[in-house]
C-alpha cells in the first residue's frame, strides 16, 4: 500500500482521505462484490454526472486502477469482463445479407436508431464483434450507440464513448493546459466504433451517417447524462484506412498519434499509428472547454 496516490482518478480529484474512504467502503460492502463497492463509493464521494446520477462505469475503472497500483484491494471479480472473448449472448436474429448498392441519396428513411433496450444492445454488440476489425469490447465511460437503419434494413452500427485522456496534437489544437483538460474532458466525445456491413456498398453513405450523428449526438448525450458535448474526436488506423469519409463529412485532420498506447511506459512505438480527426459541435467550443477566446 506504499504506492503514491495519483492526483486524479478518471478525471476526478483524489486525496489520501478519499483512498481511506474507498478502503472503508470495500470493507463494508454487502454483498462484497465490485459493482456494490462502486455504488457505495459513488454515493459517499458524490461521484456523479451533471444530472446527479452515479458515474458507476468511471468508478469501476478507477477502482480497478487503484487495485492494480496496490492502493486498495478489491475482491476477486465474480465474472470475467469478456475482453478479447466471443460474446456469450448474441442477437436473436441477424440482418439479412442482401447486397445493397447505389448512392446514399437514394436510400429511403436513412436514420440512426439509439440503442436503448437489451435486444438492440445485443445486436449492436454482435455486429461489432462479427464484422468490425477491432471486435467487441465495452465502450469506455459515458456513451451512446446507434444502429444505422433505413427501409432497406440494418446497415451498420455507430458508437460514441469517452474521449482519450491525453492526445498531444488535439490538446495543442484546442489550446488546453492540463487543468482545463481535466476539468472539461467530459465535453469531448470519441467516435470509437463505426461499421457499415460488408454487403452494404452505398456511395457517400459513411459521410452521410457522420453528418446525421453530428446533428444529434450532443442532444442524446445531454438527455442521458446531463452534459452537452461540444467536440467529437476519432482515431483512424494508418494505413488500414485513409479517413476519406471523415474528411468528406468536414472533420478536421490534426496529425497522427505516436503509436503508443495509453499504458505505454517505455516510449517505444508499439501500436499502429492513427490519424486524429475532430469535429466541433459548437462555434464557441473552445470557451466551453475552458480556453479563453
Amino acid at each position: 500500500m506504499g504506492e503514491q496516490i495519483p492526483e486524479k482518478l478518471c478525471g476526478r480529484a483524489l486525496s489520501a482521505a478519499d483512498v481511506e474512504t474507498i478502503r472503508r467502503e470495500i470493507r463494508l460492502a454487502e454483498p462484497p462484490i465490485r459493482s456494490e463497492i462502486a455504488r457505495r463509493v459513488c454515493r459517499v464521494l458524490e461521484w456523479t454526472n451533471a444530472r446527479g446520477e452515479p458515474k458507476l462505469m468511471s468508478a469501476r475503472v478507477g477502482l480497478l486502477r487503484l487495485h492494480r497500483a496496490g492502493l486498495i484491494e478489491l475482491p476477486a471479480p465474480t465474472k470475467g469482463n469478456g475482453n478479447g472473448k466471443a460474446l456469450k449472448v448474441g442477437p436473436k436474429s441477424w440482418p439479412t445479407q442482401r447486397p445493397l448498392e447505389g448512392s446514399a441519396g437514394r436510400l429511403s428513411d436513412l436514420r440512426l436508431a439509439p440503442v436503448t433496450d437489451k435486444e438492440a444492445s445485443r445486436l449492436w454488440n454482435g455486429l461489432i464483434d462479427r464484422y468490425h476489425y477491432l471486435g467487441y469490447t465495452p465502450l469506455p465511460g459515458a456513451q451512446v450507440r446507434y444502429l444505422i437503419e433505413s427501409e432497406q434494413g440494418v446497415l451498420g452500427a455507430l458508437g460514441f464513448g469517452a474521449a482519450a485522456w491525453k492526445v498531444a496534437a488535439r490538446d495543442r489544437w484546442i489550446g488546453w493546459e492540463r487543468p482545463a483538460r481535466e476539468a472539461h474532458l467530459g465535453r469531448v466525445v470519441n467516435n470509437a466504433r463505426f461499421l457499415l456491413l460488408p454487403w452494404v456498398q452505398v456511395k457517400n453513405l459513411a459521410s452521410r451517417v457522420l453528418a446525421l450523428a453530428a446533428r444529434r449526438v450532443s442532444n442524446d448525450f445531454h438527455a442521458r447524462y446531463g452534459e452537452r458535448p461540444v467536440l467529437l474526436e476519432t482515431f483512424v488506423e494508418i494505413p488500414r484506412f485513409a479517413g476519406t469519409c471523415y474528411r468528406a463529412a468536414n472533420w478536421q485532420y490534426l496529425g497522427e498519434t505516436a503509436g503508443r498506447g495509453k499504458c505505454d511506459v517505455t516510449h517505444r512505438a508499439a501500436l499502429p499509428r492513427k490519424g486524429i480527426y475532430v469535429y466541433p459541435l459548437a462555434a464557441d467550443f473552445r470557451r466551453a472547454l475552458g480556453v479563453e477566446a
